[in-house]
């Protein structure tokens, strides 16, 4: 099975994809047009597997629906320390100055990457139940940080009298100049899923849809590991892991247009990703192992159809309190990292479709995050900065005939301001202290996001 899911992995995601939080927004170029809003308002069926399943039954024929998209984030590391910190006044012999309050950002260098989506929906008009079958990538994060090169010293320890202290990233340093150096993560996560929905009563259905996850996670440098005191911490191969999980979902449409959603998603639990270990020195570190499950999720949804518009708005709680991997925070006895210790997020999406235009539906979408991350625990979360607040999509359709319907979307999304705490250090740990945190410092990161997707929706059985 895992070798399996690896080669449908691979075909399907050729590259990272970085994205709006760990969590994707949407699905597909119909749902993200509409701000992700689609557990009362299935539009399409990409929308409609990945947010309730019960949904799907809104649909007759054998449906194929493939979305490509091609997105580009722009994330930013800052950090800062104060003066003299660096080095006390006179260490460089009688008379010479302390180390100024040194400062600087780094930016991303990851590029534009692939977001796929693929589904196929079949269902008869008098049947009761509906089928369906996806292949999603709901989830991942990446960044790509180059190491600074606006060094104070040089390899020898000597001051390098070119340094310009208002233009050097103190967290990108070298690991023997206490940085991390080169900074890289790569995570994805690629769902497959069975759904089947059953209408009980006209308009009121439920569904139930059983997952199999594949996810890869690789970090450089690792801080899941212990470091060595003279060679730092290792970088890590790419690890996978197998998850599972199943989804729930309740629908109902009235005759009168209004419609009502309901969908839990279950936490997808997953196997250890195990982690083979390098030094930067090419030696063999100890191997590692860790757990990152995906977080369950609770949506409500409530939507209006007409004839000339449809109106639509979602509510997600994503439970990262209670999620293996997300859950744990702060440092062990060695000094690796327990977790990232995350908050619950609270998502609202909200989504318009005018319809005035024949063949040519106009779409409009918002979306909101909370931040999981808390101000404590910033220094943890920097292979993960990928937290968008706001996002905003501009989308259009055209329906060439019964048969195909083509669409696309714009995305814009923003983390509104950079999400910031101290510099920590396991070594400074102490029951007063216990993240290690360094008076004075400072690290954050924010970024924004954009993407262009197309999809191709086509129904065999017309």
């Amino acid at each position: 099975m895992k070798k399996l899911l690896r080669i449908v992995f691979v075909l399907f995601t050729t590259a990272t994809f970085a994205q709006a939080g760990h969590i994707m927004q949407g699905v597909g170029a119909v749902n993200m047009s509409m701000g992700g809003a689609a557990t009362a308002m299935p539009l399409d069926i990409s929308g409609a597997l990945n947010w309730n399943p019960a949904s799907i039954s809104a649909f007759d024929g054998k449906i194929l629906d493939f979305n490509i998209g091609a997105f580009s984030s722009s994330p930013e590391l800052s950090s800062s320390i104060p003066a003299g910190m660096m080095w006390p006044a006179g260490a460089f012999g009688p008379g010479s100055p302390a180390s100024p309050p040194v400062y600087g950002t780094t930016k991303d260098d990851r590029g534009i990457s692939p977001m796929p989506a693929l589904a196929f929906v079949y269902g008869k008009e008098d049947s009761k139940s509906t089928f369906g079958v996806s292949a999603f990538g709901i989830s991942g994060f990446g960044v790509t940080f180059p190491q600074e090169t606006n060094l104070p010293m040089d390899g020898n320890g000597n001051p390098n009298a070119s340094w310009d202290p208002t233009n050097s990233n103190p967290i990108s340093y070298p690991q023997n100049m206490n940085g991390f150096g080169h900074i890289e993560s790569d995570y994805m996560l690629l769902q497959v899923s069975l759904t089947w929905s059953y209408e009980i009563a006209k308009g009121f259905s439920i569904g139930i849809q059983p997952n199999v996850n594949y996810a890869s996670l690789e970090l450089s440098p690792n801080p899941l590991s212990s470091p060595s005191m003279t060679l730092g911490y290792p970088v890590s191969d790419k690890a996978s892991a197998i998850g599972y999980g199943a989804q729930f979902g309740m629908y109902y449409a009235s005759e009168g247009g209004v419609k009502v959603g309901a969908s839990y998603k279950t936490a997808q639990s997953f196997g250890d990703f195990e982690f083979s270990n390098t030094y930067l020195d090419g030696s063999a570190a100890p191997d590692v192992a860790f757990q990152m499950d995906y977080p369950a999720i609770l949506s409500f949804g409530l939507g209006y159809s007409t004839e000339a518009f449809d109106i639509t708005a979602d509510y997600r709680n994503v439970n990262y309190s209670c999620t293996e991997g997300f859950e744990a925070q702060g440092w062990t006895q060695t000094g690796s990292v327990q977790g990232f210790g995350w908050n619950d997020v609270n998502i609202l999406s909200a989504g318009l479709q005018l319809k005035v235009v024949d063949k040519l539906p106009i779409r409009f979408g918002y979306t909101y995050s909370s931040n999981p991350i808390d101000k404590d625990l910033v220094f943890f979360s920097i292979p993960a900065t990928a937290v968008i607040k706001n996002a905003y999509q501009f989308g259009l359709g055209y329906e060439f005939s019964d048969k195909m319907k083509i669409n696309g979307v714009y995305h814009y999304g923003t983390s509104n301001g950079a999400t910031t705490g101290n510099l920590l250090n396991p070594m400074m740990a102490s029951s007063s202290n216990p993240y290690g945190a360094i008076p004075g410092t400072s690290v954050g990161y924010k970024m924004n996001t954009s993407m262009i997707m197309v999809g191709i929706t086509y129904d065999f059985a017309k």
